[in-house]
């Protein structure tokens, strides 16, 4: 028979016990730290995903809000609402081509009564409904009526009430838009948090999970304060939360709601005044804390086996009291794998820093490549239009010799007068070359990056000089009349030249073999400063993908370029802090717009 282990001395044994003590405390004080981490930096990403659907949800909303006071000048709505005279055919067809413009599920016109005069479609909503009664009773007292409740139809509903005014002062009708809430939520309903919007009484009323919907955390929702309905029966039920914690101050919520919904959310909230509401995310935290298990798990098993090493080393060391030479050669043999692995982390820095100066020196690469590519842009401009530059060089160049031959006869024939005539035309060709120079030098020199104030009207003077050969050659009617005033923007004066000239060139291009040819430029002051650039070509086939890099509409085998043009003066724009719009418009043709920010007050060209 094997003989039974022997017992620890007690010493021994009290040791032991202490270091499994201390192990543990360790453990758990790794775990408790790995938590508090993990939920402080899963809290902070929480409150930026929910401010960002809070400012969507807002700001979605304040588009309708706008577009309910906008419709109250309207000059066929306003007559229509004080006097009862007017066209409300006119009025419904203006009101149904704004709801599909925006999304809106319906857009009504009221009058002082209540009464429905004009509406984006047959409804059957009046006063008799106490959610459209109380938006028109606010906008009847002059303000901005705003409501959220479920209509008749179930359906959830935000809706705005513009108040109208007549020319005495008060309100004569109201402007109501009333837009669907599951349109407004549905961008979001594949986003990977939980985020959901309660009303004054807890009942979720916006969210992007289904399973939420309506779910109302006690006590029971009691009616809306401001027009006293209640959610129907059917439609509510209990919240899927059924036990909370607050570990270090954070709001952790057990759920059991299905698949889309986490087991166990970190719940924070943000107040919403401006819309009424109260919006919610739930965070899946239990990755964070079974992180926090793991890290305590390896702790404690780091220190089980570093106490086991230290009992085996104990042991060996007194089984082995009297053999120096092999604790001596053990000693060594632990030194050298000190030095292995202390150079091996050497290595590992040496190896990082070589990292560290690769990539620096790609991202200089980059940023030569980036300069090169621009320089290569307006090379390619430059070299498509040089030949109708060179003829407009050419030619006054011409008439020059002919009316220096003519002054000189003029002379011998002593008619100085005629002779002063001919220099005279000679001084203004000469004039009209050193514009087209200039503007040329201008173009083509290598600008400083940088942004500075720019006069927005002589950037586009100088780029319709550098134009205006090939829109003479194609017969194109330009439509541009200068600002009374300098309009002076944030930006680059070659690079803004740069940009238009490749947007003019491409309007030209659309607008080949077309018998309507028309370019139309128009800049308009404000915050921000936009310019628009309009032809009547063949429109844009892919708006959405218009300002991709390589992307072309040309046939292959053009002279054109590779479809960058676009690509690089929509990223010339965002280096300004702008931005580049396209769009086709109603009549035929596309509409580029360029928003720049406008130079501050004071400001120097």
């Amino acid at each position: 028979m094997r003989p039974l282990p022997r017992p620890l001395p007690r010493p021994r044994a009290a040791v032991f016990a202490l270091y499994l003590l201390a192990v543990a405390g360790a453990a758990a004080g790794v775990g408790w730290y790995a938590l508090r981490d993990g939920l402080a930096k899963l809290s902070d990403r929480a409150e930026a995903d929910l401010s960002l659907a809070a400012d969507q949800l807002t700001g979605q909303l304040e588009r309708f809000r706008e577009l309910a006071v906008l419709l109250t000048d309207h000059p066929v709505l306003a007559p229509l609402a004080e006097t009862g005279t007017g066209d409300a055919a006119a009025a419904g067809r203006l009101l149904l081509k704004e709801a599909d413009r925006t999304g809106s599920d319906e857009i009504l016109l009221l009058d002082r009564s209540g009464t429905i005069i004009a509406s984006s479609r047959a409804s059957d909503m009046g006063l008799h409904d106490p959610t459209l009664a109380t938006v028109f009773a606010q906008a009847m007292h002059g303000t901005l009526g705003f409501s959220h409740a479920v209509g008749g139809d179930r359906k959830r509903v935000f809706l705005y009430a513009a108040p109208v005014f007549g020319a005495a002062g008060p309100a004569v009708g109201a402007v109501v838009v009333r837009l669907d809430a599951g349109r407004i939520e549905a961008p979001s309903r594949g986003d990977a948090q939980t985020v959901f919007f309660t009303d004054a009484r807890g009942v979720v009323f916006v969210t992007n999970r289904s399973e939420l919907l309506f779910s109302a955390r006690p006590p029971a929702p009691a009616p809306y304060p401001s027009f006293g309905l209640a959610y129907p029966a059917a439609l509510l039920r209990p919240f899927p939360a059924f036990r909370a914690h607050r570990p270090f101050g954070h709001d952790l919520w057990w759920m059991a709601a299905g698949p889309y919904l986490p087991r166990l959310g970190l719940h924070l909230t943000r107040p919403l005044p401006v819309v009424e509401m109260q919006g919610e995310i739930l965070v899946d935290a239990l990755p964070t804390v079974e992180v926090a298990g793991l890290q305590a798990a390896v702790a404690a098993a780091v220190g089980l086996v570093f106490g086991a090493v230290l009992v085996a080393l104990g042991e060996r060391r007194r089984a082995l009291a009297a053999r120096l030479e092999t604790e001596a050669r053990l000693t060594t043999q632990l030194e050298h794998r000190v030095e292995e692995r202390t150079q091996a982390l050497s290595d590992a820095v040496d190896r990082l820093q070589n990292e560290v100066q690769e990539r620096m020196e790609a991202e200089a690469a980059l940023k030569r490549a980036q300069a090169e590519l621009l320089r290569a842009g307006k090379l390619s401009a430059l070299g498509q239009m040089s030949a109708g530059i060179s003829h407009e060089l050419n030619q006054p160049l011409m008439a020059i010799r002919s009316y220096a031959e003519n002054g000189a006869a003029f002379l011998a024939r002593s008619q100085p007068d005629r002779a002063a005539e001919n220099l005279g035309r000679i001084g203004d060709l000469a004039g009209r070359m050193g514009r087209i120079i200039r503007a040329l030098r201008a173009f083509a020199r290598q600008e400083v990056e940088g942004v500075a104030d720019v006069d927005l009207t002589a950037v586009v003077t100088a780029a319709l000089e550098l134009t205006e050969p090939r829109l003479r050659q194609e017969g194109v009617t330009l439509h541009w009349t200068p600002p009374p005033a300098p309009v002076l923007v944030k930006g680059g004066e070659v690079r803004l030249q740069q940009v238009l000239v490749n947007l003019v060139a491409n309007a030209l291009d659309a607008m080949a073999g077309r018998e309507d040819r028309v370019l139309t430029l128009d800049i308009r002051p404000g915050a921000p400063v936009r310019l628009m650039v309009r032809d009547t070509g063949s429109g844009i086939a892919e708006p959405e993908r218009i300002f991709d890099p390589f992307y072309s509409t040309k046939e292959v085998g053009q002279s054109e370029g590779m479809g960058l043009g676009l690509a690089i003066s929509d990223r010339i724009i965002q280096s300004f802090g702008g931005r580049i719009l396209a769009r086709n418009r109603d009549g035929g043709g596309a509409e580029f717009t360029v928003e720049l920010p406008p130079a501050a007050a004071g400001g120097a060209a």
